[in-house]
C-alpha cells in the first residue's frame, strides 16, 4: 500500500511517538488527521511546537479514544489507521489500573468496531515489548510467551489480542508493531533516557534512577517511525506480531555512564526506593529479536548497536538541553 495521498488518523498524534510519526506522514504527502485528547485549552500537545507547514496541513480532531461515538467520527472518511493513544505509564498503572482498562482496552475495542463498520484498509496497532516481561529467552522473537508483570502491560497485552480478535473474526486488517524502548526527542521524564539527560542538564550530579541492573533493547525514535510507515506499506503485516527493536541489549547502568560520558559529565548514580517496581513486577531482561521485520517488511534500524546507541543519544542529548525543550521538564521531581 502507497501511503502517499491516503487519508490517515493517527490517535496519540500529540505525544512523544505520535508527533513524529504525524510529521513524518504529513512531509511524506499523506492526508492526516490528528487524534489528539480534548483539553479545554485546544493544546495539540507536542505538535503544538511542529513546524508551521506541518501543523497547517493538519486535520485535528480533539475526541477521547473512551467515547465511540466519538471515535467513529474521527474515523470517518479514513483508510489507514495508526492507534497510538494508550496510557502508557508502569508506575502510575500501578495506582489506578482501572483507567488503564477504560482507555487501553475499551478504548482499543471503539477503534476497532469502528474500523471494521467503516471497512478501513489498514489499521496498525500498536503494543510494547512490555507484554513479553522479563525474557525467558534471548533475543525475544514475537512467539515469546506474554506476561502481564504490571496492570500496564496486562491491558495492553488484552488490547493486542482484541485487534488480532477482530482479524481472525472478522478479517478487519490489522496488524500489531510491538517497539522496544523507543528514546529520542520529547519523551516524558516517566521514562529512564530523559530522566537521566534532565538531571543532569538542569545541574544535578547525583542522578536518582530506579533499578540499575535490568537491560533494555533502545530504539531510537527515527527507526520507530520507519518501522510504522513499513508495517502500514506493507501487505504481509495484516494478522502479524512484529517487533521493532535495535536487536542490541544494554543494561540501564551503562545507560546511564554513556549518557553522562556523552555530556562530559562525573555523576554518581544512585538507586532511589520511590523508583524501585514491585519485585515480581520489574522486566529484568528485554532484548529484541527483529529477524521477522527485516524478512516481512525490509525494515532495519539505522541507529543500532552500540555506536548507533551513542548517534541517538546524542541527537537526544542536543535536544533536550535546548533551554527552549529543557524548561518543560521538572527534573527535580519523580514523575510516575
Amino acid at each position: 500500500m502507497n501511503l502517499n495521498g491516503k487519508k490517515i488518523l493517527v490517535t496519540g498524534a500529540g505525544g512523544f511517538i505520535g508527533s513524529h510519526l504525524t510529521e513524518a506522514l504529513v512531509r511524506a504527502g499523506c492526508d492526516v488527521r490528528a487524534f489528539i485528547l480534548y483539553n479545554s485549552f485546544n493544546s495539540w500537545d507536542w505538535l503544538d511546537y511542529s513546524p508551521r507547514e506541518v501543523r497547517d496541513n493538519l486535520d485535528m480532531f480533539l475526541g477521547d479514544i473512551r467515547d465511540p461515538y466519538g471515535v467513529k467520527k474521527a474515523m470517518e472518511g479514513c483508510d489507514v489507521v495508526f492507534h497510538l493513544a494508550a496510557l502508557i505509564a508502569i508506575p502510575y498503572s500501578y495506582h489506578s489500573p482501572d483507567t488503564y482498562v477504560d482507555t487501553n482496552i475499551k478504548g482499543t475495542l471503539n477503534l476497532l468496531q469502528a474500523a471494521r463498520e467503516l471497512e478501513i484498509e489498514k489499521f496498525v496497532h500498536t503494543s510494547t515489548s512490555e507484554v513479553y516481561g522479563s525474557a525467558l529467552y534471548v533475543p525475544i522473537d514475537e512467539k515469546h510467551p506474554l506476561q502481564g508483570q504490571s496492570p500496564y502491560s496486562a491491558t495492553k497485552i488484552a488490547a493486542d489480542q482484541l485487534a488480532l480478535s477482530f482479524y481472525r473474526s472478522f478479517n478487519t486488517p490489522v496488524c500489531i508493531i510491538r517497539p522496544f524502548n523507543t528514546y529520542g526527542p520529547r519523551q516524558s521524564a516517566r521514562a529512564v533516557i530523559p530522566t537521566i539527560i534532565t538531571q543532569i542538564a538542569s545541574g544535578q550530579r547525583e542522578i536518582k534512577l530506579g533499578a540499575l541492573y535490568p537491560t533494555r533493547d533502545f530504539n531510537y525514535v527515527k527507526d520507530t517511525v520507519k518501522g510504522f510507515i513499513s508495517v502500514a506499506e506493507n501487505d504481509a503485516s495484516i494478522g502479524e506480531e512484529i517487533n521493532i527493536g535495535s536487536n542490541y541489549e544494554i543494561s540501564i547502568r551503562e545507560t546511564a555512564k554513556t549518557i553522562a560520558e556523552l555530556m562530559g559529565e562525573d555523576i554518581q548514580f544512585n538507586e532511589e526506593q520511590l523508583r524501585i517496581r514491585p519485585e515480581k513486577s520489574e522486566v529484568n531482561r528485554l532484548w529484541a529479536a527483529n529477524e521477522k521485520a527485516r524478512k516481512l517488511l525490509g525494515w532495519s534500524p539505522e541507529f543500532a548497536g552500540i555506536s548507533g546507541l551513542k548517534n541517538g543519544l546524542k541527537e537526544t542529548i542536543e535536544w533536550f538541553t535546548q533551554p527552549d525543550n529543557l524548561k518543560f521538564y521538572k527534573s527535580g521531581i519523580y514523575n510516575i
